[in-house]
């Protein structure tokens, strides 16, 4: 189970403040960009400035938030008659972004290693990439696991909130990433043969 299936409870904890939103002229757009300049900024300081341990808490603060904006801007152009293919690009190309510059920090944090927080971030870029391929072959965008966008924000949000509490991580933690790789690469797996699956495709090489 992914917790990507709890996000209807969660949409619907959101949808008075959508609706007030709405009120107020705020866009999908603009809410899914403002989510991505806030990710981009904060991953692109902890990693560049290289502050105290403990602003790692402001990656699970802003992890949950981010999920609140994702949320939001979903039911804006769903629910409210915003949808624009232009709003489909930002959608995707956002997640990606934000999500490699969220992880970025976490390759200054030992035993972690640069190459391996480097190799979950192509790979979690390509999983979601796969996913969002899922309608080119008739079937429909691909949310699969066990390690999709909502489950690897829990796990960075965890390891940041370790990391700020100022906890040393054993040495056998540094295996952590290449686990979260082939979680990540199986993820990727799994989406491509559902989407054919769905499709009704029968894949050979």
């Amino acid at each position: 189970m992914s917790i990507y299936e709890l996000k209807p409870r969660f949409q619907a904890l959101l949808r008075p403040l959508v609706v007030r939103l709405h009120a107020a002229g705020v866009t999908a757009n603009q809410v899914t960009l403002a989510a991505c300049v806030i990710s981009v900024a904060l991953g692109l300081w902890l990693f560049f400035a290289a502050p105290h341990a403990g602003y790692f808490a402001l990656i699970p603060l802003w992890m949950f938030l981010r999920m609140a904006f994702n949320a939001i801007d979903g039911m804006l152009a769903r629910e409210h008659g915003q949808q624009s293919a232009l709003g489909a690009f930002l959608n995707e190309l956002t997640d990606v972004l934000s999500d490699a510059a969220l992880y970025l920090p976490f390759a200054l944090v030992a035993p972690f290693h640069p190459f391996w927080v480097g190799t979950v971030i192509v790979l979690a870029g390509l999983s979601e990439f796969t996913g969002a391929l899922g309608p080119t072959v008739g079937a429909s965008r691909r949310y699969d696991g066990p390690l999709g966008k909502s489950d690897r924000a829990f796990v960075f949000g965890a390891l940041g909130l370790y990391v700020a509490l100022g906890w040393p991580l054993p040495v056998w933690a540094g295996w952590l990433m290449p686990l979260l790789a082939a979680l990540v690469a199986w993820t990727i797996v799994n989406r491509i043969r559902r989407a054919l699956a769905e499709a009704g495709a029968h894949p050979t090489l």
